[in-house]
């Protein structure tokens, strides 16, 4: 029941008790997509409550791409694994972009943790010369 947010936990739990038990994985990973796209879309310094959630403004880093590309992928994969904890042995790999393409593409492959088992997943994540990240299955 880690897919659902905390308050449809509990409307499902009291309407099936049973249900406690099963996880539908592909509400898991729709539910991390969009933590996903919410971590990589705040900018560092922005939460108060932790300073450090969040990505470096990539606008700034975009303008010494192509050495700025290792720093993106260390600071994807830092905030993956520190706030997304039903993701494991996470990988960020740059993607050469095509000759007309106006982003970055970063792949993300992971393990989800679900029930003892470790099921592989892959994201793509694109970086926007706005600084905006999308990200998609």
């Amino acid at each position: 029941m880690r897919e659902e947010r905390l308050l449809e936990r509990l409307r499902s739990q009291s309407r099936d008790p049973g249900r406690r038990a099963r996880q539908d994985p592909k509400k898991i990973v729709d539910s991390v997509l969009v933590h996903l796209q919410r971590i990589l879309n705040t900018r560092q310094g922005s939460v108060l409550i932790a300073e450090d959630y969040g990505v470096p403004d990539f606008t700034d880093t975009l303008r010494n791409y192509p050495e700025s590309v290792r720093e993106m992928e260390r600071s994807i994969r830092q905030m993956i694994q520190k706030y997304e904890s039903r993701l494991r042995s996470i990988r960020v790999n740059f993607l050469p972009p095509d000759e007309d393409q106006l982003y970055l593409r970063f792949q993300i492959t992971a393990q989800l943790a679900l029930d003892g088992e470790k099921v592989p997943v892959l994201f793509e994540s694109l970086v926007g010369m706005d600084g905006r990240v999308d990200v998609k299955r």
